[in-house]
């Protein structure tokens, strides 16, 4: 590759840059082309060979298909969509502007705008949106040697071939999936039929989330699933190497969501300055609205600081321990939403697993708090006054209490964000965190006053 990119650089006539590239695997010319303007990058598909084209348009690992499939000329386009696998187009539609999206539509065969408006009309991350139309399909009635023969025929207008999807010859509907390999190695003479398992083929709605697509794939080792409408007729197939593409966009959303801001539509690098500002800005206002509670927690007890100054010392030290313990429920019950791990109706017993962890950890934390104090205190680094023991306790007390609280609320705000219908990856580190802050003021507090009443306040 990087005997590639000095070719690149060293060479100036573009005719020799396209052969180069052509002689390339497509996995490098990606790489190479994500690197160059979208007009040369244009200019370079204009000149290379339709099937090798098309391998690019379709590679995952390209940054930006529809400014390119925008860039090139109308007709170049067009040609090169027909070849490119289904979902792939679709893909590129839905981030296609307007004039040119509607021009190319208007300009596909019936057949692939109907093929289009299909897919195109499911939510992006639904199985609809992530299936490819072009699978293989036969009769129950044909013989496995039928079979293999129109595989033989149709192989380059599919997209993948893993699975063959018998159907009932009258009603369409779905009866068998045989995977490949027993295709290959059963009776030619025999029934498509006896090469399928005999268990019910696992199936999935095109309305499905693809997090729900990828479980299954995974819980039954599958290479591709079909999606079904309500009459068990196949519209479409998802595959893994989809899935996986898919799993990692959702992995970015999430961890980006995570991170206390909207979710990024482009790489980093190709985000604009003001679309950036959108996207974080937002979040960081309803958090610092969020942190503005905290400021009146504190105004509300500032007598009680007055009289007892040593407590703000131990602010920062309970306000983290509480974000923290409730940023650690959150992801952990984030991903086992996401994994299926645990369902909406199980909340409870969540909140009864979170209860007495929060109530063990926080005590461990509190007893540290205590430790602290004591060999400060004996050691002579910072005298805390003659009620030190008192205040010893409350802090224990105080992060018992806490931690508690954080882990319990970061476990259920998953739970509530999905119950009314929000991602739960939006119950970010620093939401969290920020709730169990005003909270934790309170907690302590009330705490102190409970035990320091009549000695520090």
């Amino acid at each position: 590759m990087e005997d590639l990119a000095e070719k690149t650089v060293e060479v100036a006539d573009r005719d020799i840059l396209e052969v180069c590239l052509g002689l390339e695997h497509v996995a490098d010319i990606v790489e190479l082309l994500n690197e160059q303007e979208i007009e040369e990058q244009a200019h370079v598909l204009v000149h290379l060979p339709d099937e090798r084209a098309i391998e690019v348009l379709d590679q995952p690992g390209l940054d930006d298909p529809a400014a390119l499939i925008e860039a090139l000329p109308a007709e170049r386009a067009l040609k090169l969509m027909a070849g490119m696998s289904s979902d792939r187009v679709a893909d590129v539609f839905r981030y296609m502007d307007d004039p040119p999206r509607t021009d190319l539509l208007n300009r596909l065969d019936p057949e692939t705008r109907a093929s289009l408006d299909r897919l195109l009309s499911y939510p992006e991350d639904t199985a609809g949106a992530l299936m490819t139309t072009e699978f293989v399909s036969v009769p129950s009635s044909w013989t496995v040697e039928q079979t293999l023969d129109h595989i033989r025929r149709v192989e380059r207008t599919r997209e993948t071939i893993y699975s063959v999807y018998v159907l009932d010859p009258k009603t369409r509907q779905l009866l068998k999936a045989v995977a490949l390999r027993r295709l290959i190695t059963a009776d030619p003479k025999s029934s498509v039929l006896t090469a399928a398992r005999f268990d019910k083929p696992i199936t999935v709605a095109p309305t499905a989330d693809r997090e729900e697509v990828a479980r299954l794939i995974a819980k039954y080792d599958l290479l591709a699933v079909p999606v079904v409408d309500d009459s068990m007729h196949v519209i479409g197939i998802c595959t893994f190497d989809d899935i996986i593409d898919a799993i990692v966009a959702e992995g970015t959303e999430d961890a980006q969501k995570f991170g206390g801001m909207e979710a990024l539509d482009d790489p980093y690098d190709q985000i604009g300055f003001w679309s950036m500002i959108k996207k974080r800005a937002g979040w960081l206002s309803v958090l610092l609205l969020g942190e503005m509670l905290t400021a009146s927690a504190m105004q509300f007890f500032e007598g009680e600081l007055e009289k007892a100054v040593v407590l703000t010392l131990f602010i920062p030290l309970i306000m983290s321990s509480g974000g923290n313990s409730g940023s650690q429920a959150t992801s952990l019950l984030i991903r086992a939403l996401a994994l299926s791990e645990v369902k909406l109706k199980d909340w409870w017993r969540v909140a009864l697993r979170e209860l007495p962890t929060g109530v063990v950890l926080g005590a461990i934390l509190g007893l540290i708090g205590i430790v602290r104090i004591v060999v400060w205190q004996k050691a002579g680094f910072y005298d805390y006054g003659p009620h030190w023991a008192l205040l010893a306790l409350t802090i224990g007390c105080a992060l018992t209490a806490i931690v508690t609280f954080g882990s319990l609320t970061g476990s259920m705000l998953p739970f509530i964000l999905k119950k009314v219908g929000f991602d739960p990856a939006s119950a970010s580190a620093p939401l969290v965190a920020t709730l169990v802050d005003v909270t934790g003021l309170v907690i302590y507090f009330t705490v102190a006053l409970v035990i320091l009443r009549g000695t520090l306040l």
